[in-house]
């Protein structure tokens, strides 16, 4: 199995050992925002002038789009660590790259490029990583193509081969499932389109793209769940600050719910509403987090998030929460895990097609430390217990291996934790970050 999951001799294979922390104290001052480091970058390569990023994660992920921009003539400079200074090109001054674009593990990136890049007039193909390559992109593609992008895959998966110089048209279209990546890639190919484009979705997602573009300069009309505007315009320069990720924040969050005589701060984090399921989650299991001093930094809320121990009990999860947490869920089955009595979890089907099959690879992990666990086709029933130590899969899934770093915390014994080398995707230096508040983590091969 090991050599399934990492290839031959486990080539770079990093795992982790979690064990039993005491009790987390301290600030902690998690990284920027991902999906607002990925669209800075590419609006800011867009429009016209120099755009400022300040707060940009420093991740694998968001550095990937950042390498693609740059094959396609976009100057990006970096003064200090967490800052991007983008020369922009202009909408229509992206130039054709004589190789692929590798988005690396970025599911995100590639997702968004293919909209932007269906309005260029050069070809494009779009690759990334053994993990990316697997995952879906006709939820992209479809639409794209009523649109008139021709982008052709293998049988849905990536590559995705970009055919440029493509009139598109604006449609209306109606989101079969929520996405605010796929939102995106239709927001960034009505770009260049004529006339308008409007997106309805089912459940209301994350307004990133729709709050920045309306920074730059580009008219659009947006609610919950509605976003509308039309080609021609023009994007203007402008500087844009990074609040903290909610996601990343979120581990911290519920690591200091479940360990007792902790209190954590953590400043400045984003709280778009359409990205903060999981805190209302955790208040309604019971936990103990006050939001402070509330304010707005680029078009975006953000807040201090302090968080104290508190006992946590199971609750059946409002499906209104599930797409503005659908990241957040792999740790909300850790606090699910150890909260008495038990939590259901409803439509959240899309778990399945991240970057592993969540739900399965969640449920079976947490089998393996003890816990009574119901898999169901869009969530699962976890009943509360007390965890045991264990060797869990993380499946090369960043998000996975940092909820079971937190299991580990209240775990009997030592939890070893295999395929920890994706992590700095989303979260470089989680590890240092997390043992100087008191954690217990170790590197193992």
């Amino acid at each position: 199995m090991a050599e399934q999951l990492y290839g031959e001799a486990g080539l770079n294979r990093l795992d982790w050992n979690s064990h039993r922390g005491q009790a987390l104290q301290g600030s902690v001052q998690v990284p920027g925002d991902k999906s607002v480091s990925h669209r800075a970058l590419m609006l800011s390569a867009i429009a016209d002038g120099d755009s400022r990023i300040r707060g940009f994660l420093e991740g694998e992920d968001t550095r990937a789009t950042a390498a693609v921009l740059a094959q396609l003539g976009v100057r990006i400079a970096a003064p200090s660590s967490g800052e991007r200074v983008v020369k922009g090109v202009g909408l229509h001054g992206l130039q054709a790259s004589s190789q692929p674009l590798d988005c690396g593990n970025a599911g995100t990136g590639m997702r968004l490029l293919a909209g932007l890049l269906a309005g260029q007039a050069f070809d494009s193909v779009l690759v990334g990583d053994d993990s990316l390559s697997k995952r879906p992109m006709r939820r992209v593609t479809v639409p794209l193509a009523l649109m008139g992008a021709q982008i052709d895959t293998r049988d849905g998966l990536p590559p995705l081969r970009v055919r440029g110089g493509q009139p598109l048209h604006g449609i209306r279209y109606e989101l079969p499932v929520a996405s605010a990546q796929v939102k995106s890639a239709l927001l960034l190919a009505g770009l260049y389109s004529m006339g308008d484009t409007e997106i309805v979705e089912p459940h209301p997602t994350r307004d990133y793209t729709e709050r920045m573009l309306a920074a730059f300069g580009w008219p659009i009309q947006f609610t919950p769940g509605h976003a509308r505007l039309s080609g021609g315009h023009v994007l203007r320069a402008t500087d844009i600050e990074v609040p903290a990720d909610f996601s990343s924040a979120a581990f911290f969050l519920v690591a200091a719910s479940i360990v007792p005589g902790s209190e954590l701060r953590l400043p400045a984090v984003g709280l778009n509403p359409r990205r903060t399921g999981l805190l209302h989650a955790l208040r309604l299991m019971g936990a103990d987090i006050t939001i402070e001093r509330p304010r707005e930094s680029g078009g975006e809320p953000v807040a201090d998030l302090l968080v104290r121990h508190a006992p946590l009990h199971g609750i059946e999860l409002p499906e209104a929460l599930v797409p503005d947490m659908i990241d957040e869920f792999p740790v909300l089955f850790v606090a699910a895990a150890v909260a008495s009595g038990q939590t259901l979890v409803r439509g959240a089907a899309e778990l399945r097609v991240k970057e592993s099959d969540r739900i399965a690879t969640m449920a079976a992990g947490l089998r393996t430390l003890g816990v009574h666990i119901e898999e169901r086709p869009d969530g699962a029933i976890i009943h509360g217990t007390h965890l045991q130590g264990g060797t869990v899969e993380s499946h090369l899934d960043h998000r996975i291996a940092m909820s079971f770093a937190v299991a580990g915390l209240v775990a009997s014994g030592p939890l070893r934790i295999n395929g920890c080398q994706h992590v700095a995707t989303s979260f470089p230096g989680f590890m240092e970050l997390a043992n100087a508040c008191g954690f217990a983590l170790e590197p193992v091969g």
